[in-house]
């Protein structure tokens, strides 16, 4: 039997998100607060010993102009994924909350390999359907990553499992005087410019200064603004969020000056290092296309994330419960021509 958190198991619900090995921080209330324009709901099932053994955070947003509204369990369900009693308990929980909301959907993608073929045709026995999509950005989050295994490990033997050349880049950077800095909200105006010069070269859109601003404010001690500088000059900057057993990097960017200097390699170093240093399991890159063709557009960044020596991730994907099929269908459609339009206008807005 499913249970809503409240605020007198929301500490007990934080406690077991963190230790589960299938936690993320974006099934914390934390990150609720940094998405207020969504309703924050979790669920909690439990063992026979009263202790939490499974749980599901989601967002519920309105669809403009309708009753009915979006819910979207983000990197969920958190526990075993073998427990099947569990996620159907979860499940039957998202379910109440779906008709309390006019939910047409539950949409989750959930911390687990393709290679689970038991989890993926128990999903699709619950009446959940795989969305299609390509192998490069198309989903709400990544499909493909890099993760780096750094439970137990030195720093030696970690550096010593990247490509000899990535070692050579990040000795580059220190020798050439980048210097890295953790810093706070006061460079965040430096970080978004930064930002904006980089989704412009590379074609993608960018977040508002608030946004990263907010979000130091938001997960506190979780997260970390690094910025690379040269001679005193910002130059690049990453932002990262520890949480649980994991580090992610979260966002990068670089200027267009002084990428010789190497200093993407340097801020990649001292995140993994923030991995090393708290007794993390995973160091993870995030997004890479899963394309891995030379001639794709996105090769550039698969091949910078697997000098590091991490393991090439596909998760199971993007899993919808269609709840009514055709505002399923007209939300989609139009979200999907949405995004479009909106990064053309982005590009065209911003290129100088």
């Amino acid at each position: 039997m499913s249970e809503l958190i409240t605020e007198k198991t929301l500490e007990e619900y934080e406690a077991f998100v963190q230790s589960c090995p299938k936690g993320n921080f974006a099934q914390s209330v934390l990150w609720a607060k940094q998405k207020p324009m969504w309703t924050w709901k979790a669920i909690a099932t439990r063992g026979k010993d009263g202790h939490i053994k499974g749980t599901l955070a989601v967002l519920i947003r309105k669809v403009p102009g309708t009753p009915f509204t979006l819910m979207y369990g983000c990197r969920g369900p958190v526990c075993d994924p073998a427990d099947h009693d569990t996620i159907k308990d979860l499940l039957q929980g998202a379910k109440q909350l779906a008709k309390q909301y006019k939910s047409y959907v539950i949409k989750l993608d959930p911390d687990i390999p393709s290679s689970n073929e038991q989890f993926r045709n128990f999903m699709l026995g619950q009446g959940f359907r795989l969305k299609e999509g390509g192998k490069n950005f198309e989903a709400i989050q990544p499909r493909y990553v890099f993760r780096l295994n750094v439970e137990g490990k030195t720093e030696e033997e970690i550096q010593a499992g990247f490509h000899q050349k990535w070692r050579y880049n990040i000795r580059v950077a220190q020798r050439k005087g980048v210097e890295v800095k953790i810093c706070g909200k006061e460079m965040v105006p430096d970080f978004a410019r930064i930002m904006l010069e980089t989704g412009v070269r590379d074609g993608f859109v960018t977040r508002q200064p608030e946004y990263f601003a907010q979000m130091l404010d938001n997960l506190g001690e979780h997260c970390r603004l690094y910025m690379a500088f040269y001679e005193g000059k910002p130059i690049a900057g990453t932002l990262a969020i520890h949480y649980g057993d994991k580090v992610w990097y979260l966002y990068g960017a670089s200027s267009n000056e002084h990428r010789n200097l190497m200093p993407n390699y340097l801020l990649q170093w001292n995140m993994i290092q923030w991995a090393i240093e708290t007794g993390c399991r995973v160091y993870d890159f995030r997004g890479v296309s899963g394309d891995v063709s030379e001639d794709n557009p996105l090769y550039g960044l698969y091949k910078f994330k697997k000098g590091f020596g991490g393991d090439f991730t596909e998760f199971v994907g993007e899993m919808d419960l269609v709840l009514n099929k055709a505002v399923y269908f007209a939300v989609e459609h139009g979200t999907n021509v949405l995004k479009d339009v909106r990064k053309k206008v982005y590009l065209l807005k911003n290129r100088k």
